[in-house]
């Protein structure tokens, strides 16, 4: 049922996205708001400028065919004009090409939500990934020490302290669960073995977890969060494509530094809250970058939202996933690289669509109204037209279907993109 549920979301998803309008979509909107009332007036101009000078004799009369008078070959000419100046393939040169390139997202498992689509984030009912963690390691504790009860006691006047931990009740005593932030805003004092177990855990790269009950800690965790695989290679194929990485993170800079490190990136923040990092996306911003925010918690949904492109790995937090535009649904950073390229291809085709419905008209209006005929005798009748009418539109849906022929980029590619930010946790255990 639960599969289930998700293909349907992902398939609303991507109908969404389809019927989504893009902002590049606004440039054909503008442009046939001019063209329409251009093309009556250019058709009428037309006739004008055929059947006045045969009226007095301006042209020859052999110009005319037999079967029609003066009146007939101008109006001819100004219904040709008509027929063939036609928005249509304007208007079709951008969702046919993003139908197709979200259709083909999807099925390389980057789900590229339509619109506006970000919900409102406390709907969600999932936390952090290294709460996840914790709960699993927590799990194994119990059964290593024989406790099969699935009984858990009741937390109540739970709270979320963002990029510090959780506190609540827990059968009348107060438990906090945090880093050391937390514990300092609580006013929970830390012991020196406390301490120098904190500085181990930085120096080994990892983020120590303390659990405090009534204002004493009882217990510490230390978390890793381990790189995946391929994330070394992505942020070199990031860099090739001239694209800035940054680590953003609410981790320790000691665990920050080693991580970014390993992976090649130059630039980290470490120990900055869910503020924090919406605050480092809008200072880029204005700094004229556009930027992709790459993250899975709940801790990055604020920074997910601030951002001009949300990317959430699909193995993510509910909170992260429905505040970011596009899904990687594989949880594959490999498909940051896709989700990228796949775009830039998109509206390379936008750009191909527009170039060739405009030229299309530029040069077909003139020739139906005739420019041609006094010179070599051709002329564009109204059917035929049509005919070059219909077969534009459906030169535009052609290119916008080549898309389907896409590939994941093999090859390094260099243009000038936006900054990438790549927040924590790309996967976490105890």
């Amino acid at each position: 049922m639960r599969m289930e549920t998700a293909l349907s979301q992902i398939v609303q998803l991507v109908e969404a996205a389809q019927l989504a309008r893009a902002p590049v979509q606004k440039l054909a909107d503008r442009i046939s708001r001019f063209f329409v009332p251009a093309v009556v007036v250019a058709a009428f101009i037309t006739w004008l400028g055929w059947f006045i000078p045969g009226e007095f004799g301006v042209y020859p009369r052999h110009w005319i065919p037999k079967a029609m008078d003066g009146f007939e070959l101008a109006l001819q000419f100004g219904i040709s004009v008509l027929v063939v100046a036609c928005p249509c393939a304007l208007g079709l040169a951008t969702p046919t090409a993003i139908m197709v390139a979200t259709g083909k997202g999807a099925s390389q498992g980057v789900l590229i939500k339509g619109g506006n689509a970000l919900e409102k984030a406390h709907k969600a009912d999932s936390e952090h990934p290294l709460a996840k963690a914790v709960v699993e390691h927590a799990k194994k504790l119990r059964q290593q020490y024989g406790i099969n009860s699935d009984h858990l006691p009741e937390v109540k006047d739970f709270e979320v302290h963002p990029g510090a931990g959780v506190s609540g009740n827990v059968e009348g005593k107060r438990v906090l669960v945090g880093n050391a932030r937390l514990m300092v805003a609580c006013q929970v004092p830390m012991s020196s073995e406390v301490e120098d177990y904190l500085t181990e855990t930085e120096q080994l790269a990892r983020t120590c977890v303390l659990v405090a009950i009534d204002g004493v800690i009882g217990g510490a965790l230390a978390v890793t969060d381990p790189l995946k695989p391929e994330a070394e290679s992505v942020v070199s194929f990031l860099r090739s494509m001239n694209i800035s990485s940054i680590l953003v993170t609410g981790d320790n800079w000691a665990t920050a530094n080693a991580l970014a490190k390993e992976v090649g990136i130059g630039t980290v923040f470490a120990e900055t809250d869910p503020v924090g990092k919406a605050e480092k996306v809008k200072e880029l911003q204005k700094k004229g970058l556009v930027v992709a925010m790459v993250g899975d918690g709940i801790n990055d949904s604020p920074a997910l939202v601030a951002a001009d492109v949300g990317m959430a790995i699909g193995a993510g937090t509910d909170v992260a996933i429905e505040a970011a535009d596009v899904v990687l649904i594989k949880s594959n950073l490999e498909d940051v690289i896709t989700a990228i390229d796949l775009s830039r291809k998109t509206l390379s085709r936008i750009r191909l669509n527009y170039v060739w419905a405009l030229g299309y008209n530029i040069l077909g209006v003139p020739v139906a109204a005739g420019i041609l005929f006094p010179f070599t005798g051709i002329r564009l009748p109204p059917w035929l037209a049509g005919a070059c009418m219909a077969a534009s539109s459906l030169s535009v849906v052609c290119s916008s279907l080549l898309l389907q022929s896409y590939k994941k980029p093999l090859s390094h590619a260099r243009e000038d993109v936006p900054s990438v930010m790549v927040a924590d946790g790309y996967s976490n255990s105890v």
